[in-house]
């Protein structure tokens, strides 16, 4: 994607402050204008909806008023207590007038209905009928069942007219205010009935009602009395498309305005309820036109939206040419201006950005590396002169150059003390993480020990030594607060690493040139950890170096038991005697290199234990390398011993377990074999192991897992199963079976078979004798 130029972007920036500045405006004054239309718009179908409701409700007040006047009137009350036939004329044209005078133009009233249904008489315009004569009786009767004593209710035209008068009035619904007579009694019998035609509703409205607007009204129910459409008076307002009276009819407030959807248009609704009547007034006002009339106010303003943008962007580009010429010039000087300079570059500034930058950037690097070489080549240095590979004018020399001629200057006293990290089985880390601990160990004596104190500390094989110095030349009180500092190091990265250390401490020296004897001696102090155990601080000066003795009396017959519960398999034997080897061979009082002879000597006659039993080293030990130069670095009994069980003697016991489910067996059979065939020998444990090429003590453990029975007591056993043999089937002496059994005389035989059977030999075959032919054979 190719980037742009800072002229492009600055130009952009133009167009775009000066362009949304007149979308706002213009969408502010559509939206605005918009807005007040509708506002106006709704203001004044509230205000024809007010004025809709007073003419309407005022007629219906006059209509009301007329009829209270003729229900209150003697002459009904008169008549509501006379049965009314031919010789009632005089009352019955009194009756007449009274409803005559009701009716009016201005009114709409188009008859109004008396009944009585206790006298079964109807007076209506065109006469005097017998109520239960009349066609719908059964529906005029019925109204006297609706609430209240007085209401406004809608009902199809036909119940009121005659059918010589039907459809007189033009309209299938009428509107009838009904009255429950008489007045002032409990039991109501009769009705008085004003009925204006629905259709004559549109006549009180006195109003020039734009084309765009419906005024419907809705009664109690929700039913049409006056809708544009008069097909539809008389049904639901649901049927007619609206589906806002129940919104309407739960609405907290008599009068206001909602949008609602009729015949699956958009309308905005103004409505008043009245209180007077319970009829709904609604003025139903079509969204579409309303927007149709704000699309001429969007189309003016955007003419003029357009004007003023070409206006602002010609401005806006003149703008930033003029604002770009500096830039241009800039460029031009510091010869940023030639020809594919800019690839690759967002904009002009990165580039003078980048030029500028690269001159910081190429002198912090090369500080910084020198920096890290310095520190790499400092670290090789301390190396070489702990290693006393440094002769000492040299290295008085190097030292200075280093930074540390404040050193040379200061310390009389110094030491080094070597650390070790102590491996064990509560231990979270393994011996992968040597490395990583040494460096963050190394990174804690640093925040620890103060510059002025110390040398740079170094990571030399798997232990890390540092040079402590001081200006004091008491070498005690030099000592002692070398000794306390060693004791915080340990404690502090015991608490932050959850690792136990071993510090090794070289005897004080006033000299630079002694570093590589103090370092020396700091290594064999860490030795002493093979006795001393892990988490310690040693002392050179408090070892007895020199004094040792080679003690040479090595543990043979527990490695001999040792062997053979490995080559028994005997996992808990074997390990109890590694233990007790361990206890012996550190017992001995030797120093940390006499030690090693007696852990060679045992790891070695392991080896050739193995070799002798046809097990390879890559058997146990696939990983390859020296099972004898990982010894060596080990220094701490319980690991040694730990790696003797785990590494060496285990795994060979698992091969020689494995080799025994298929090797017992084997042996066992044989034994019995041999005893079998040659019981009448002088045979012996050690003549079978000779013959089957294994350890005596070896096979007998095997036999003996293997039958749950001793050799010696097996042989005898079967000896005496022969014996009994002969006494059952021959007549062979008793004096030729002990000789034959290899007995030195008869007496010991036969003392042998009585506390073996209870009896002697000679009761034995008398006793099988005696029994019959049948028993014995059973037998």
């Amino acid at each position: 994607m190719k980037h742009l130029s800072f002229l492009s972007k600055l130009t952009m920036f133009a167009f775009a402050i000066s362009i949304l500045p007149v979308l706002f405006i213009g969408s502010f004054s559509y939206v605005t204008s918009s807005s007040e239309i509708q506002k106006n718009v709704n203001e004044s179908k509230m205000e024809l909806i007010l004025q809709i409701t007073s003419n309407v409700e005022h007629k219906l007040s006059t209509v009301n008023q007329t009829l209270n006047q003729v229900v209150n009137s003697s002459v009904l009350k008169k008549a509501l207590n006379n049965p009314l036939n031919e010789n009632d004329f005089i009352l019955y044209n009194d009756l007449r007038n009274e409803l005559r005078n009701m009716q009016s133009f201005d009114t709409r009233l188009e008859d109004v209905i008396l009944l009585n249904q206790r006298q079964n008489w109807m007076i209506k315009n065109s006469g005097l009928y017998r109520l239960n004569e009349y066609r719908n009786y059964e529906q005029l009767t019925n109204l006297l069942n609706i609430e209240g004593s007085s209401s406004w209710v809608l009902n199809p035209s036909s119940l009121f007219y005659s059918e010589e008068s039907i459809g007189v009035t033009g309209c299938d619904y009428s509107i009838s205010l009904v009255k429950k007579l008489p007045v002032t009694k409990l039991q109501k019998y009769g009705l008085a009935i004003a009925n204006i035609p629905a259709c004559s509703l549109q006549d009180f409205i006195n109003s020039d009602v734009q084309p765009l607007d419906s005024i419907i009204i809705l009664d109690r129910s929700g039913r049409i009395l006056l809708h544009p459409d008069r097909s539809l008076i008389g049904q639901s307002a649901e049927a007619g498309g609206f589906t806002g009276f129940q919104q309407i009819a739960a609405a907290p407030e008599p009068s206001g305005q909602f949008k609602t959807e009729i015949n699956e248009a958009d309308y905005s609704i103004s409505y008043m309820r009245s209180t007077q009547s319970g009829w709904t007034y609604l003025s139903a006002t079509s969204i579409k036109s309303l927007t149709r009339e704000s699309g001429k106010i969007g189309t003016y303003t955007v003419l003029v939206c357009l004007s003023m943008l070409l206006v602002s962007v010609l401005l806006a580009w003149l703008g930033s040419r003029r604002m770009y010429t500096p830039i241009q010039r800039l460029l031009t000087q510091i010869g940023l201006r030639r020809p594919g300079l800019r690839a690759g570059h967002s904009d002009e500034f990165q580039l003078i950005g980048e030029q500028v930058h690269s001159l910081f950037q190429s002198k912090s690097q090369l500080e910084k590396e020198v920096s890290q070489h310095l520190g790499q080549v400092r670290t090789f240095f301390l190396i070489q002169a702990l290693q006393g590979n440094l002769r000492k004018r040299e290295l008085l020399e190097e030292l200075e150059q280093y930074g540390y001629g404040r050193q040379t200057e200061e310390w009389k006293t110094m030491a080094v003390i070597t650390l070790s990290i102590d491996f064990s089985e509560e231990s979270s880390y393994e011996k992968k993480d040597l490395n990583l601990l040494l460096f963050a160990a190394h990174n804690m004596i640093e925040e620890l020990v103060a510059e002025e104190h110390r040398l740079t500390p170094v990571i030399m094989g798997q232990v890390l030594a540092v040079v402590i110095g001081s200006g004091d030349e008491d070498t005690e009180a030099f000592h002692r607060r070398l000794y306390a500092l060693t004791e915080s190091l340990q404690q502090e990265i015991n608490h932050v690493l959850k690792l136990q250390i071993s510090i090794g401490l070289s005897l004080p020296f006033h000299t630079f040139d002694k570093m590589p004897i103090a370092y020396r001696e700091g290594l064999e102090a860490l030795k002493h950890r093979i006795t001393l155990g892990k988490g310690i601080i040693i002392q050179y000066e408090n070892l007895n170096s020199g004094k040792h003795y080679l003690n040479l009396n090595y543990p043979t017959h527990t490695e001999n038991d040792l062997m053979d519960a490995i080559k028994l398999a005997d996992r808990e034997k074997a390990k109890e005697l590694l233990h007790k080897l361990f206890k012996c061979i550190f017992a001995l009082g030797l120093s940390p290199q006499e030690y090693q002879i007696p852990l060679t000597r045992l790891l070695n006659n392991t080896l050739i234990m193995m070799q002798e039993s046809g097990i390879t080293l890559n058997q146990i030990y696939p990983t390859g390398g020296s099972l004898f130069e990982e010894l060596t670095d080990l220094h701490i009994v319980a690991e040694i011993e730990d790696w003797f069980w785990t590494i060496v003697i285990q795994p060979v016991i698992v091969i020689f377990h494995s080799r025994q489910n298929a090797q017992y067996h084997n042996i066992s059979e044989k034994l019995i074999d041999i005893v079998q065939h040659e019981y009448d020998r002088d045979l012996t444990l050690e003549e079978c192991a000779s013959r089957l090429h294994y350890n005596a003590n070896y096979i007998s453990s095997v036999f003996r897992k293997e039958t749950q029975y001793y050799f010696s007591d097996y042989l005898t056993m079967y000896r005496f199963k022969m014996a009994k043999k002969w006494l059952e089937e021959t007549d062979m002496p008793v004096k030729d079976i002990a000789s034959r059994l290899r007995y030195n005389n008869s007496q010991n035989f036969i003392r042998s078979f009585r506390k073996q059977e209870g009896m002697t030999p000679g009761q034995y075959r008398d006793s099988f004798h005696s029994k019959p032919r049948a028993i014995r054979e059973a037998d």
